[in-house]
């Protein structure tokens, strides 16, 4: 079995050789009952769904029958009003809305304590929130950079405490499937601030690492792909199946919504590559229903085991991996992140 760690790197030309298959020649196909069977009596977990690839891939499960649904969201009454649209898709089905915060931690805690003592059982989860902001801003809570701090270290902080909350919630020998949001775009990051130490902290002063919102963007894609793929080899996959995916370049995801004037005139005109909403968030689906095992701790693209960014396959690559692992835990260390990931041995 090859893993996405073991595979070759992407092509250097990534516009000529991965771009352009990716938004030109690849046709994802929309899920169907035929492909992946009814949902019926299981229980999923959306965060960011309210509105874009989130919404989307919600509504996709709800057609595929699922029957239990937790709208993760900031805003309870745009929560509310997606969930009355979502019910259409399955009239049937238990939409929830629970608020969650990632610029939070407490807001975090606060939702894997109700996951924890609210739902009976858990089938999947997307960790879809994230964010892509175009200008310099600091999180109130923490004081880190608001794109590292919700795309990284949150995301990495929501998946550890869910781990055991997913495992002890799973049916027995049909592992939860916990599938995290990535983008390829972690393959374009120079990351210049690699060499700093410490290395997180430098991303929230200008000085030290220069603001470029797109660079931003693709780093923090970058920490957290790095971070996952060597978490995933302190869990087992009986346990939980974790494993991230990259929608591809997507229309109406929303983030570029912040972008004006030139920008959002330059936005449009990428945008024509673009693939539909429904089909990036079929990518979703794929990496909860169409993969097991074998995709665990890998990214996923065009609904296939693809390769991590190049950046992990250099020997500064490995260096920086131990670096994030080390900081992003001890950045956690008021959850007790640690003792978690040992107890899931």
């Amino acid at each position: 079995m090859v893993t996405s760690k073991d595979m070759a790197p992407l092509s250097e030309n990534f516009w000529r050789d991965v771009f352009w298959n990716n938004q030109f020649k690849v046709k994802i196909e929309l899920p169907t009952l035929s492909k992946f069977g009814s949902l019926n009596g299981k229980v999923a977990i959306i965060t960011g769904a309210n509105s874009g690839l989130g919404f989307e891939s919600a509504k996709q499960l709800l057609t595929l029958g699922l029957s239990h649904l937790v709208l993760a969201v900031r805003s309870n009454l745009k929560g509310k009003a997606a969930a009355s649209q979502l019910s259409m898709a399955n009239p049937t089905a238990t939409i929830e809305v629970w608020l969650l915060d990632m610029e939070s931690y407490d807001s975090i805690q606060a939702f894997v304590q109700k996951c924890k003592t609210e739902l009976s059982s858990i089938d999947y989860t997307i960790l879809n929130a994230g964010l892509s902001p175009l200008n310099f801003s600091t999180s109130l809570s923490t004081g880190h950079e608001t794109t590292i701090q919700v795309n990284h270290i949150s995301t990495v902080l929501l998946t550890i405490l869910l781990l055991p909350v997913l495992k002890a919630k799973s049916i027995k020998g049909y592992p939860a499937r916990l599938t995290v949001i990535n983008s390829v775009t972690a393959h374009l990051a120079k990351f210049p601030n690699r060499n700093q130490r410490p290395l997180l902290p430098s991303f929230d002063d200008t000085k030290i690492t220069p603001w470029d919102p797109q660079e931003r963007y693709g780093v923090s894609k970058l920490l957290c792909q790095l971070f996952l793929v060597e978490l995933a080899q302190h869990i087992s996959a009986d346990d939980v199946i974790i494993n991230m995916v990259d929608p591809g370049l997507t229309k109406g995801t929303g983030l570029a919504r912040d972008a004006k004037g030139v920008m959002r005139v330059a936005v449009k005109i990428f945008n024509m590559a673009a693939r539909p909403v429904d089909r990036g968030a079929a990518t979703y689906v794929d990496a909860l229903l169409g993969h097991g095992k074998e995709s665990h701790g890998c990214f996923l693209m065009n609904t296939d085991i693809s390769p991590l960014a190049g950046f992990f396959y250099s020997g500064e690559g490995k260096a920086a991996s131990t670096r994030i692992w080390e900081e992003t835990l001890n950045e956690l260390s008021f959850a007790q992140v640690k003792e978690i990931i040992a107890s899931m041995k």
